[in-house]
């Protein structure tokens, strides 16, 4: 069994990564820290975990996290870096769900997130835990760096497309749309019920955190740098990220749902939908799944890719707990043969 410890399980990220965790089958939870809640049974803050998990939240102790063999960090931006290092020191295996070390870049880091990093001589090391293209880093891993749920569903998006050179590196635009469950559980009058209801709107589109890693990844992927506008939007539900993507081929001649359906293949947590389909985000709703899909409107250049994942598990909790599966050398599917809630 994998001994589990799990930093701030609070949040929605949290509550995910714990109902994930307490039905996977080499997975046993050990430790799971509050500091505002310290003392409280896990299932009186989230009832639906009453019968599986039976911890109360602790105060931090790096000693007591020590002892397990994988401590995620399900934190806001900022927590991990100042712990990390004591953690590697005592073998621990690390998964970061926030964004201390998605890039390479110290100096953007730092510029987007407003802060000094605290372990700078760490960022090299970390892998960035999108296995589908990192899958053999992964394995070797100590620091794990979980991907953003947007990068998440636009690299994934763009990159069969970036690996085989068949678009333009200009010009790329994501126009993506998230569930409210996006910008966390903490109070904020921007997603409550009456503000989002019924409504629809772009926020930060003069630049969003998520757009430097997105950039620096697809960057990586076609081993140049990549023009990309990329627009986040609320959606008035709860869970989902729907992506609609759009690149300029440099040859209408290309067998594109053959270049998608040949390079997620082997992938267990990619579906490549029948040629004319539009996925949809309830499709993927509780599971670690991302669907895509693949159009041209007649007479253009322009390829539009259509991806979709639930921003909750392959964005964040589920995609934590595949990068798991692959650094202790468990099944990659163990523990996510979700199928999502319909209706």
């Amino acid at each position: 069994m994998v001994k589990i410890g799990i930093v701030g399980g609070t949040g929605y990220t949290g509550v995910e990564l714990l109902r994930l965790l307490a039905a996977h089958p080499k997975a046993e939870l050990r430790v799971i820290t509050s500091r505002s809640e310290e003392g409280m049974a896990v299932a009186d803050m989230f009832p639906n975990l009453r019968g599986h998990v039976d911890l109360k939240f602790s105060a931090p102790d790096v000693a007591v996290l020590q002892q397990c063999d994988v401590v995620f960090f399900a934190t806001p931006n900022g927590i991990a870096m100042t712990q990390v290092r004591e953690l590697l020191d005592a073998g621990v295996k690390v998964i970061d769900l926030a964004a201390d070390f998605r890039l390479k870049d110290v100096d953007v880091w730092q510029h987007w997130y407003g802060m000094e990093h605290a372990c700078p001589e760490l960022i090299e090391e970390a892998v960035y835990g999108l296995p589908e293209i990192n899958r053999e880093a992964i394995k070797a891993a100590r620091l794990v760096a979980n991907p953003g749920c947007y990068p998440t569903a636009v690299t994934l998006g763009y990159l069969p497309l970036l690996e085989q050179g068949v678009i333009g590196t200009d010009g790329l635009v994501a126009d993506c749309k998230s569930g409210a469950s996006g910008a966390g559980r903490g109070a904020n009058v921007g997603t409550l019920l009456c503000e989002v209801d019924s409504s629809f709107k772009a926020y930060a589109a003069a630049g969003h955190r998520h757009l430097p890693e997105i950039r620096e990844k697809l960057g990586l992927v076609a081993n140049e740098k990549v023009g990309l506008t990329f627009v986040p939007h609320l959606l008035p539900m709860i869970r989902g990220i729907h992506a609609t993507l759009y690149g300029r081929l440099k040859d209408t001649s290309v067998d594109l749902q053959a270049l998608f359906e040949q390079r997620y293949a082997a992938e267990p947590f990619v579906d490549v939908l029948p040629a004319g389909s539009h996925p949809e985000t309830r499709t993927v709703r509780g599971g670690n799944m991302c669907r895509l899909a693949l159009h041209r409107q007649q007479g253009s250049d322009t390829v539009i890719i259509l991806s979709v994942i639930d921003n909750l598990v392959k964005g964040a909790a589920g995609q934590a707990v595949q990068n798991m599966n692959i650094m202790c050398g468990l099944e990659e599917r163990s523990g996510l043969d979700v199928i999502a809630v319909l209706p």
